[in-house]
């Protein structure tokens, strides 16, 4: 039987993809001529030195825990991506949980930075920006939380003698390099020598970091625009897609010296899956970490696979003190999308919470 179809329902699917066409239009031009807005959410520079700066958050939830949280960011990219967009931003959703947030941000790296090593960031920055946190909240200790490369930092600077940390949560945080990408395989087995990429500034050029981004999933990019323009005519979709391709181009670069340490260190080495490394003239024991530990890394992570974060379960701190949250979706699972407000980030949050002190009465900022 040939079904009939209803007049009424035909316009209104007409007059539905007009109106498509018209917002896909108007959003096209926006997309190509604007820029996102990203790491809104309110901020004071509490602590700088050279291109670093510690920043802490504002906002009208009080203050429900301590100790403070303090994000280290990585090397390799902006650290916008947790404070990604209004609505859409891990630093926000902490803040509405009470928790007291700052993050540690290395800035634009230049050629007055190009001799920085691990030390320099271990040794030098991290203990003041945690003194700066400190200082700032009236706290004794910190939660130390480190995304990525950021994750290596603060294991490092937490397994010293006086380190004030009471938590120390690592979020996709490489350990064993053997089992990263292709990229880092060509540089552990010879193939592509670091000074080959470090250009007159003595640094590795932004530019060269994102082609080897690029290279771990070349074919993404066509898929992403082919959804884009499938839901071009939606505001929130676009906005959401602006700020995350915006970050995924906006990588800046990184230190020469340190390069070639990480690359000794960490990739040929593969130091981490040891448990011991060199950081400037003295050696690190992963397992003097003190601090409550949690292992946070993504099923389907193409930049760390969880077959490299893993391991940090067995190798950072005391066996006792030591946890694993495995998470669903990708590297960017701790910043976005529905998985990372549904799921990551209220885990991380309820761990953190149970390794805090509640105030009461709550502390106004």
């Amino acid at each position: 039987m040939t079904s009939v179809l209803n007049p009424l329902n035909v316009v209104a699917r007409i007059n539905r993809d007009v109106e498509r066409s018209l917002l896909r239009a108007r959003n096209g031009v926006r997309y190509a001529t604007t820029k996102a807005n990203v790491g809104a959410t309110p901020r004071d520079v509490v602590w700088r030195r050279d291109r670093a700066e510690l920043w802490r958050y504002r906002s009208a939830t009080p203050i429900r825990y301590q100790p403070p949280v303090v994000i280290v960011h990585s090397l390799v990219s902006r650290s916008y991506i947790l404070d990604l967009r209004p609505g859409s931003s891990a630093v926000e959703f902490l803040l509405g949980r009470g928790h007291d947030v700052y993050m540690l941000d290395w800035g634009v790296a230049d050629e007055r930075d190009a001799e920085n090593t691990l030390a320099t960031y271990v040794d030098e920055y991290l203990p003041r920006a945690v003194a700066a946190a400190r200082r700032e909240s009236d706290a004794d200790e910190v939660t130390l939380a480190g995304y990525c490369l950021g994750g290596t930092f603060a294991s490092l600077y937490s397994a010293g003698p006086d380190a004030p940390v009471r938590n120390l949560i690592l979020m996709a945080s490489p350990v064993d390099y053997s089992a990263m990408g292709a990229m880092i395989a060509a540089v552990r087995e010879g193939r592509l020598n670091p000074d080959e990429l470090v250009d007159e500034s003595g640094n590795v050029p932004a530019d060269a970091l994102y082609s080897g981004f690029f290279m771990l999933a070349p074919t993404k990019q066509v898929a992403q625009y082919a959804t884009l323009l499938e839901n071009l005519w939606n505001d929130e979709f676009v906005e959401g897609y602006q700020a995350m391709s915006q970050w995924s181009r906006d990588h800046v670069p990184f230190p020469g010296a340190a390069l070639r340490e990480v690359v000794e260190e960490l990739v040929r080495r593969n130091a981490l899956m040891t448990g011991r490394v060199r950081v400037g003239a003295r050696t690190v024991d992963l397992g003097d970490v003190r601090a409550n530990v949690l292992n946070a890394f993504a099923d389907k992570d193409n930049v760390v696979p969880p077959e490299a974060a893993e391991p940090a379960t067995t190798v950072i701190g005391r066996p006792e003190r030591r946890e694993e949250l495995r998470l669903p979706g990708g590297h960017v699972t701790f910043a976005t999308g529905r998985v990372a407000f549904n799921h990551t980030l209220p885990a991380l949050s309820d761990w953190i919470v149970a390794h805090s002190t509640e105030l009461d009465p709550p502390k106004e900022r």
